[in-house]
């Protein structure tokens, strides 16, 4: 029988990497694999010590912050010291640099996880060469990178990141049995009217995640469907700046901005169509969630989304930015019931058979066996 593996798992970034290690820890074997996670304070750590075997939080900025960012890596160092793991497994970018730094030298394997690849971010080339080069120096000192997605896969493979061996594809994975037993919150709790068609977006409220778009598209829509009503599910560094067009919008009153909450799948069911609208995406975790909420989508058409998203199937792409055509896509779904229905019907068997998280799991363990060679 194979010793437990200890593996120590590593996380900065919440949002999508929040949920998807909830799930990853929800369905491993307890009795194959010890959990301990390091996180930073935007993680609700209470829900994590349920299951995993061990939270600890450090305070991490989320920026580049060199006092910050030292004390860190001396405090995560000896955490890999004193905890002795097999596995030190590091998620997203910034995490991925504390990792691979703080383990150096030390006598355990590391997996790094970027759930997007930060050279693929809309920003000045500077940083792009720049994001670039700190990949393909620190791919050094890990023994795998897993990619959520083959468009991540080719990324990596395009930038001459690493050799194609030390490349995992393991595609997410998220909690069907959760979602499916998740009940909507209540439209009247959250102040929006009982008859109102609602669309919804759930993400960070960042450049990535295009929010203004969001909002620049809601005002056609309202001019198109009078009981429209926006959901903004989560919070971010453009919060004020999407507040205040909203409301140069006029549009305050059929908007709510929720900020992080527990539980984004009770607010996913109250949706009519469900939004993401990336400039860039690793993945997009919260498509396969619509689907399995039975939710329409309208998502842009860059990156990993086209291989979810089957336009006109399970969703309707749009180019990104394209205020005008997301408009469009949701005035489709809203007119045609036909339409909507023959999209959840398809989504469901769809994210039954892709996108399962205890798939997700179970891949993790064969890649724990594979390069501890046990």
């Amino acid at each position: 029988m194979n010793k437990k593996i200890r593996v120590l798992h590593i996380a900065e970034a919440a949002g999508g990497v929040e949920r998807y290690l909830e799930t990853l820890f929800k369905y491993n074997d307890n009795d194959k694999v010890e959990n301990i996670l390091v996180c930073s304070q935007n993680y609700d750590s209470n829900k994590f010590k349920n299951i995993a075997n061990r939270v600890i939080v450090l305070k991490m900025a989320h920026d580049i912050d060199p006092k910050s960012d030292l004390k860190v890596e001396k405090k995560l160092r000896s955490i890999i010291k004193q905890l002795k793991p097999d596995i030190v497994y590091a998620h997203s970018s910034k995490a991925g640099a504390f990792a691979r730094i703080a383990d150096l030298g030390l006598k355990n394997k590391v997996i790094y996880n970027p759930h997007g690849w930060a050279f693929n971010m809309q920003q000045s080339a500077k940083k792009k060469e720049m994001y670039r080069w700190v990949e393909k120096i620190s791919a050094h000192f890990c023994d795998k990178i897993v990619c959520i997605s083959d468009a991540e896969r080719e990324s990596a493979l395009r930038e001459k990141i690493c050799k194609p061996d030390k490349l995992k594809v393991i595609y997410n994975g998220i909690d069907i049995e959760e979602i499916e037993k998740t009940s909507p919150m209540s439209r009247t709790q959250l102040g929006i009217p009982k008859d109102a068609f609602v669309v919804g977006m759930v993400g960070r409220i960042s450049k990535q995640k295009a929010p203004d778009t969001f909002v620049k598209a809601a005002k056609l829509i309202k001019k198109k469907i009078p009981n429209a009503y926006f959901l903004i599910v989560g919070d971010g560094e453009l919060r004020d700046k999407i507040e205040n067009l909203i409301n140069q919008y006029n549009l305050s009153s059929s908007f709510l901005i929720t900020g992080w909450v527990n539980n984004p799948t009770a607010y996913m069911k109250t949706m009519d169509i469900g939004m993401l609208l990336s400039r860039w995406e690793g993945f997009g975790l919260v498509l396969p969630e619509y689907m399995a909420s039975k939710i329409p989508i309208v998502a842009t058409d860059v990156d990993a989304i086209p291989n979810i998203i089957k336009s006109s199937l399970n969703g309707i792409l749009v180019e990104k930015d394209d205020y005008i055509a997301i408009k469009d896509a949701a005035l489709k779904i809203y007119r045609n019931k036909n339409y909507k229905e023959q999209m959840q019907t398809f989504a469901k068997s769809y994210v039954q058979k892709n996108f399962d998280g205890k798939r997700v799991s179970d891949q993790s363990y064969i890649l724990y066996n594979q390069i501890l060679n046990y």
